[in-house]
């Protein structure tokens, strides 16, 4: 009922969407990155990781104009701490995409395992999942939308759990080399923890439809 009484202003949903589709960039961009790691492209590797750097920081613009925005208006569309919340943790989700990138070149990451490449089209798909449960959050009336789109983001971050156990198990199994494995492992953690703020990002969502459905 409340949701049909929500005022008109658009433009925290128009920042959460521009945040969003920021982070869409970034998940493909690190897709990339471990595709030009798989074709052994070290150059392609490192314009993947200044891109994400790059992107990382157009979303932190857009971040800070919405924390702006939210000391600046009076009536807010939501819950002033259910805008805070949200927009922190989208912002959480790029930020963890630039660390696994970043890890790539700290661990002088030369080549993709299988696993890396899973881990980065999970991501991809959890971020545009994210995108249009976002596209879709200014309207209450897409509440049964919304969240069948949030249970898709915790399917997937549950698949994410899955290969990790995987991933690790396989590397401590096969892998002689103990710096390859300490440094694919840090790579696996990386990677897992980005879907684990997506699924961050469904919970805040979720509660937002629940308490104003």
């Amino acid at each position: 009922m409340f949701g049909r009484f929500m005022p008109k202003e658009a433009k925290f949903f128009d920042l959460f969407t521009a945040h969003v589709k920021e982070a869409v960039q970034g998940a493909e961009a690190l897709e990339a990155l471990m595709d030009a790691l798989k074709r052994r492209s070290p150059g392609e590797a490192s314009e993947m990781v200044q891109a994400i750097d790059d992107i990382e920081s157009r979303a932190d613009v857009i971040t800070r104009d919405t924390i702006s925005l939210l000391h600046a208006t009076f009536i807010t569309p939501l819950d002033r701490n259910e805008i805070h919340q949200l927009i922190s943790r989208l912002d959480d989700v790029l930020d963890n995409i630039q660390d696994a990138a970043q890890a790539v070149t700290m661990y002088d990451i030369q080549y993709a395992t299988p696993e890396m490449q899973h881990f980065a089209k999970l991501i991809t798909a959890c971020v545009k999942k994210m995108h249009e449960a976002s596209s879709l959050l200014s309207s209450m009336d897409n509440s049964a939308s919304i969240l069948a789109t949030c249970k898709d983001i915790y399917r997937l971050e549950a698949e994410a759990d899955v290969l990790l156990l995987e991933a690790m198990s396989k590397l401590f199994r096969e892998e002689q080399d103990v710096r390859e494995l300490i440094r694919l492992k840090a790579i696996y953690e990386k990677l897992e923890e980005v879907t684990d703020r997506c699924d961050g990002v469904a919970n805040i969502i979720e509660a937002i439809v629940l308490e104003n459905s």
